[in-house]
């Protein structure tokens, strides 16, 4: 079966959509996305989707959870369409019959401080390693790390400056003294390599021309966690993962830790509270406070 809204070559619905996204330079994956999700709503109506009405798309959502669709593959659906109803064909009434489902959010993985070192030493060459630095480093998303150009990396405000971040936004990410050393190192050998240039990717991929695809920084860290006999379950997120929860477990305000990572709501950053053990190791009992058991003396069993 076919995606009408994808198989055109170049239909005015799905210009006026890219232009729309490309307006509020969302990024390439996140364009990706929604033409594939939009395309979802096409296959099922067999028509246009901007010819929907309120009944077809709860049809649509009722045939998706019967489908056992994941929850959060079906809020990613709603996230386009809500989108596309809203700001390409100028419906609202429809976007808000779309319904988004609750569900719990799963503990993130996150490395020991051990563990990213011991994966950072397990990459097989300097540009993987400095990427996977990068990511954690600095807390950066996978696509965030892929997109950043050798203009980004800013010594003297010590900053690296995130250009297409999540929903196109702008923003400072951390740059430390020992990131930078490395960095520098990268510019020297990809300098002899012929692949850095000055307006050029930081990353760039098999061709100079094109930075490191996501999928590729993706397998990256899976090699490099099977090769430091990491059993974890680990993608490039989880380095951004641990750098939160590393900072938060340094005592670092969970308010800066927001800013840092480009978080729009704080709840989102307070999450890593869960995960944050040091904290909580650090942090004293009330019961022990009590005074009831003193150095040296017997426990209730002994």
């Amino acid at each position: 079966m076919t995606h009408p809204v994808l198989d055109a070559p170049i239909s005015p619905l799905r210009q006026r959509l890219i232009d729309d996204m490309n307006m509020r330079r969302f990024s390439r994956e996140t364009q990706r996305n929604y033409l594939r999700d939009i395309g979802r709503l096409a296959t099922f109506l067999g028509r246009s989707p901007d010819t929907a009405t309120a009944d077809d798309l709860r049809r649509f959502q009722i045939e998706q959870q019967e489908d056992g669709v994941p929850v959060p593959t079906m809020n990613s659906i709603v996230s386009a369409l809500r989108f596309f109803f809203t700001h390409t064909v100028d419906r609202p009434d429809l976007a808000r019959k779309l319904v988004r489902l609750a569900h719990p959010r799963k503990l993130p993985v996150v490395l020991s401080r051990d563990e990213v070192a011991r994966l950072l030493n397990a990459t097989t060459c300097l540009k993987h390693q400095v990427a996977l630095s990068v990511a954690y480093g600095a807390g950066l998303r996978v696509a965030e790390v892929s997109m950043l150009k050798v203009a980004d990396v800013d010594s003297e405000r010590m900053l690296l400056r995130v250009e297409r971040g999540k929903g196109g936004r702008y923003r400072n990410a951390m740059l430390s003294p020992d990131l930078l050393t490395l960095l520098r190192e990268w510019w020297k050998v990809g300098r002899q390599q012929g692949v850095m240039h000055r307006d050029g990717w930081l990353f760039p991929g098999q061709h100079a021309m094109k930075p490191i695809s996501t999928r590729q920084l993706y397998r990256i860290v899976v090699e490099a966690a099977q090769a430091a006999d990491i059993a974890k379950r680990v993608g490039p997120h989880t380095l951004r993962h641990s750098f939160a929860t590393h900072l938060l477990e340094d005592g670092t305000d969970i308010r800066i830790i927001q800013v840092l990572l480009g978080h729009a709501k704080l709840n989102s950053t307070a999450f890593y509270t869960k995960v944050a053990t040091r904290t909580v190791r650090t942090v004293t009992s009330p019961f022990d406070k009590l005074g009831l058991f003193k150095p040296g003396e017997n426990s209730p069993d002994g």
